[in-house]
């Protein structure tokens, strides 16, 4: 294929719907370049549940990407190539780095949160005005998946800004190749500060337990950077991700009263419609990098070369008009959610029953609370985060109005 047919993904995400129709009109897979770097997109489900279950796919740069070393020098995004932790790591090591981090988000552990959870939602509601127009992005979207994620971790309250910031700034792709390594280096100081605080005084938290872990077994177990990147993918994944899907449900019931309508009146649940928001507005748009082992043959003809980076492309597949009739439209009544929100096979992010859990709770606290809300502006008003990775807007103006009759 030439370089012409290279399909240049916006690093500003300002017209992802429009850019997701393009990659699913080439065909399972096409040719993109991700800010410089050139990689298989794949938008057909089909193929990419295949690709994602693979053996002779591998989320390993380090070994099965011949561009790394070259890459990660000039790169925006190396962060999410050359951190040493499950996400990035295959076979043995993925199995022995995510056993270590598994028992945190059992079903037992993530069921026992619910009244937690509900008490922080109620009182990040109980901080917003009765009738007034807010930002509930910032004011109440971000603060629940902080407030959890910081005490599953073990990060200080006092500490939870300042990760905020470098968070964010990880899925920024908008950011020049210095503004990211300054960030990431500012990130990883925030970690090492968390790391000796967590050893000098630990507590009943994830970080608690993996210094432990480390520091009893002499390292062979965990090394200090999958210590810190470990501690980096619980943070990151744990909390932008939620807040985006809690943006755009409310979002999307603020401008379709139709599907309030039918949670109000039974016809569907708030799971449903946190189901639905996966599928229809997944928090993660495409999902940086995985390597082809060996030559693998696609539907069409074409073949992704052994070593060539591949981009998962959730957002498009979840909309892909094989797996789903009238898949642009938002209906929580539809009969089947399916999506790859969450990811599949053995990298399945340990947290989606803890994120469902959460955006399930701000939801139904949320519309209890004001049932009369309404989105402040136009939808197609609200500006996109400068971003090809992390879904959400850049803020949901909203005008609570106390309960009619109040």
């Amino acid at each position: 294929m030439s370089e012409q047919h290279i399909l240049v993904l916006d690093p500003t995400g300002s017209d992802p719907d429009a850019e997701h129709r393009a990659l699913r009109e080439r065909g399972p897979a096409t040719l993109v370049d991700i800010l410089g770097v050139r990689a298989w997109s794949v938008s057909d489900p089909a193929l990419l549940k295949q690709l994602l279950t693979s053996k002779d796919v591998s989320k390993d740069g380090r070994a099965h990407w011949p561009a790394f070393a070259e890459t990660v020098t000039a790169w925006p995004l190396a962060l999410w190539v050359v951190a040493e932790n499950m996400f990035t790591a295959y076979g043995k090591d993925h199995s022995r780095l995510r056993r270590m981090v598994a028992p945190a988000f059992s079903a037992r552990r993530t069921a026992a949160l619910q009244v937690d959870i509900e008490a922080l939602v109620d009182g990040i509601l109980d901080g917003l005005p009765a009738d007034g127009t807010v930002d509930l992005r910032e004011h109440f979207a971000y603060p629940l998946p902080i407030a959890v994620i910081g005490k599953l971790v073990g990060v200080p309250a006092d500490q939870r800004a300042e990760f905020r910031t470098v968070v964010d700034n990880v899925f920024a792709t908008h950011l020049s190749v210095e503004e990211q390594a300054a960030n990431t280096a500012a990130l990883y100081g925030l970690l090492d500060v968390l790391i000796e605080t967590k050893r000098t005084e630990p507590g009943e938290d994830m970080a608690s337990l993996l210094i432990a872990t480390r520091d009893e077994e002499d390292g062979s177990a965990l090394s200090h950077a999958e210590l810190r990147d470990t501690l980096l993918l619980v943070i990151s994944a744990g909390y932008e991700t939620t807040v985006n899907v809690i943006d755009q449900a409310i979002t999307t019931l603020l401008t379709d009263p139709q599907q309030l309508a039918h949670i109000r009146e039974g016809r569907c649940t708030w799971q449903d419609v946190v189901e639905e928001t996966l599928r229809h507005q997944p928090a993660v748009k495409h999902l940086p990098l995985r390597y082809a082992r060996t030559d693998i043959p696609l539907p069409d003809g074409q073949t992704i070369k052994a070593g060539e980076a591949i981009l998962a492309s959730y957002a498009a597949a979840n909309r892909h008009p094989d797996w789903h009739e009238e898949a642009d439209r938002f209906d929580a009544m539809r009969p089947s959610k399916e999506h790859l929100a969450f990811g599949h096979g053995v990298h399945f992010c340990l947290g989606a029953p803890l994120a469902r859990l959460e955006v399930a709770t701000a939801l139904r606290l949320f519309f209890e609370r004001f049932p009369d809300a309404r989105l402040a502006t136009e939808r197609t008003a609200l500006k996109k985060l400068p971003s090809l990775i992390s879904n959400g807007h850049a803020s949901v103006p909203v005008r609570l109005r106390p309960m009619s009759g109040h």
